[in-house]
This record gives C-alpha cells, sequence and structure tokens, in this order.
C-alpha cells in the first residue's frame, strides 16, 4: 500500500538520479509533497506503486545548479540533514530552476514553521566589489573553471566558447553571484570591460542593441568566449559533421517521454528535444549525456497522430499507461511515444505538428 496517497502534490515528473552505491543515471518519477520527496520506478511504461525511495526535505541543502559533472548542466544537488547527497538531473534549464525552487519553498516552509521566530539575515549582494580580474582568472581555470566546447548557431560551427546560461550558471555554483539577475550584472561588467567577447549574431546583437545592465544574455543559444589575448587552454578543435547541421536549429522544446524500442519493444525514458530550422527531432538515452543523440529524424513529411487510451493499438506491446502518440516519418518509419500526462502529449504533438509544416 501507499501510505501517501492523501498527501497533497506540489509537483511531479521524470528526473534522472545518480544511483548511490553504482553511480549509474537512471531516469525515475519524482513526486514532490509539502514535506518529502518521493520517486519511483518506471517500468514498461507504468509507474511502480511502490515507492523507491523518499528524500526527507526537513533541514535539507539544494545546490543549483549543480556544476561539477562536466557533460551534465542541469543538475541540482539535495543533502539531507545527515550528509546524504542526492544528484538529480532536469530536462531543461526551466525544469531545473522550476523544481529547485519549488523544493526550497517546501524547506524554507518547514524551516518557517519548525521555528516562527528564526529569520536568516542574507548578506547584501556585493556584486560591485568583485575584482573582475580574479573572476575572469576563475572562469578560465583548468580545473574549476567554466567548460569550453563546440557550439553551432544558424548552421556555423564555433569552437572553444560557452553559452551565456552556462556563464551564469558557473557564477551561481561558485557563489560569485547569488542570484541569476546579479550573475547577468557581473557578466555584462566582464563583456563591459572586454574581458569576455561576443561569438556569433545573437550575442553580438544584444550588446549593440541593450541597456548598460542587459549587455549580457542568459541565454543558452547566446554564446562568448575568452578574449583573444588570452593563451589557448586546452583548445577544442571544431568538427562538422553530417549532425551539425541537424542539431544547429533553435530548441523549441524539451522534455522526457516513453519510447518504444523499434526490436525489443521495451519502453525506455528519453530526453526528446525538437529544434527549427531546421525541424528535426532527437532523442537522447539520459543516463548518458545530451550531446550525442541516441537517434532523431527530420520533420518534413512526418505524419503525427494521437492514440486512443481504450485498448492497446496494433504495433505497441508492454504494459502502458495511456497518453500515447504515434510519429510516421517520411522513409515510413514508426515511433510510438507516450507522454507522461494527457497535456504533455497534446502540446508535443501540437509542437510538432508545427514543425513538420514549417519545414516543408
Amino acid at each position: 500500500m501507499d501510505a501517501d496517497k492523501n498527501v497533497s502534490v506540489v509537483r511531479e515528473g521524470f528526473l534522472v538520479k545518480r544511483g548511490h552505491v553504482v553511480h549509474n543515471w537512471k531516469a525515475r518519477w519524482f513526486v514532490l509533497t509539502p514535506d518529502k520527496l518521493l520517486y519511483y520506478k518506471y517500468e514498461g511504461g507504468k509507474r511502480d506503486s511502490c515507492q523507491r525511495g523518499k528524500i526527507l526535505l526537513k533541514d535539507c541543502e539544494i545546490t543549483c545548479p549543480f556544476l561539477e559533472y562536466e557533460n551534465r548542466p542541469l543538475v541540482f544537488k539535495l543533502q539531507t540533514k545527515h550528509g546524504v547527497e542526492h544528484f538529480l538531473e532536469a530536462c531543461s534549464r526551466e525544469e531545473r530552476d522550476d523544481w529547485a525552487g519549488d523544493i526550497t519553498a517546501a524547506i524554507h516552509k518547514l524551516e518557517a514553521n519548525h521555528d516562527e521566530t528564526a529569520t536568516e539575515q542574507q548578506e547584501p549582494a556585493g556584486t560591485q566589489f568583485h575584482n573582475l580580474s580574479k573572476v575572469l582568472d576563475s572562469m578560465y581555470d583548468v580545473h574549476s573553471g567554466i567548460k569550453m566546447s563546440n557550439h553551432v548557431e544558424q548552421g556555423s560551427t564555433y569552437s572553444n566558447c560557452f553559452s551565456g546560461s552556462a556563464v551564469v550558471d558557473w557564477l551561481v555554483f561558485m557563489q560569485l553571484a547569488l542570484t541569476r539577475v546579479e550573475a547577468v550584472t557581473l557578466a555584462s561588467a566582464l563583456l563591459e570591460e572586454g574581458l569576455l567577447r561576443t561569438v556569433g549574431q545573437k550575442s553580438v546583437e544584444a550588446l549593440r542593441t541593450a541597456g548598460l545592465s542587459e549587455q549580457f544574455m542568459d541565454d543558452s543559444t547566446a554564446l562568448y568566449s575568452f578574449p583573444q589575448s588570452l593563451k589557448k587552454r586546452g583548445s577544442v578543435k571544431a568538427e562538422t559533421s553530417l549532425s551539425a547541421m541537424e542539431l544547429s536549429g533553435r530548441v523549441v522544446k524539451r522534455g522526457y517521454l516513453l519510447k518504444q524500442g523499434h526490436r525489443r519493444k521495451n519502453w525506455k525514458v528519453r530526453l526528446f528535444v525538437l529544434r527549427s530550422e531546421p525541424s528535426f527531432l532527437h532523442y537522447y538515452d539520459p543516463t548518458k549525456d545530451d550531446i550525442s543523440p541516441a537517434g532523431g529524424f527530420a520533420l518534413r513529411g512526418c505524419l503525427v497522430s494521437s492514440l486512443e487510451d481504450n485498448g492497446v493499438p496494433s504495433g505497441v506491446k508492454g504494459n502502458i499507461q495511456g497518453n500515447l502518440f504515434k510519429i510516421i516519418t517520411q522513409s515510413d518509419t514508426h515511433y510510438f511515444i507516450q507522454a507522461p500526462t494527457h497535456q504533455e502529449k497534446m502540446d508535443w504533438i501540437d509542437a510538432i505538428r508545427e514543425g513538420t509544416t514549417s519545414s516543408s
């Protein structure tokens, strides 16, 4: 029996969790209640009724973003009052920050209930006192600095750069800024002093048109790099490959969905990323990373249809929850996909349909 049937649910959805003993990453279904975070296994496209674990939120500490995993910028860390660490990864920055916001609010509420009189004094933000060249040195540090990689913008590949969001994440994680807003102000100051430079169209345009405080973009598609005067640090060679064009589109939607395998017909949680111009749908194995897709296809000429929840459609195997839809590609490959909720199913179908029309 699940003892938590009557507890109010603040939020629920897929997160990828790192195992305690074996440090592998597994997708789990998480349910946030006012005082704990419960997680369940998702087997064959259905949530286990049996709870796999719970994290009591009272006296927990949250670190968001947590940037010590090089290929996983969307992780946040929860540390319980007994010092047990839980590493959880969301499907997008928005999702990560929403989960972290709701968990933080629950922790604060538990604190307030515990001691009405305790008021925490926070130090005033000290952005203006930062020594900018020291911040640059920290960012440039080989071990704890910001990671440089190749990025594609509008079909061009840029090497040795990073996104605006990655800079903001790093400044918050390193506690050089308390909030994202403060981090943007600090990054704008670095930009103004020539300690960072714009790369590609989006960031150049923002610098040209914005006011002084908004010169820097907290955006995962706006690119920046270190000034040319700094020596190359472990530079990354730009590689152009077939997928560079596929992966160059603007990200329209990201989320965890269940996909039926083509051969074994088993259901697995995958991170789906929908891009436009050019319109492609890629999916990634969330236990690995979101850099190399496990598969994907162009949306041009695709047909997407919602499947009814009564009865099991032909071609579908296993114990399914519902919220099914089907995509038939131009090359007549059939993809069966399940969303966690009816609303998410409809949102994905609409977004994919839009992609099929905009790319034709």
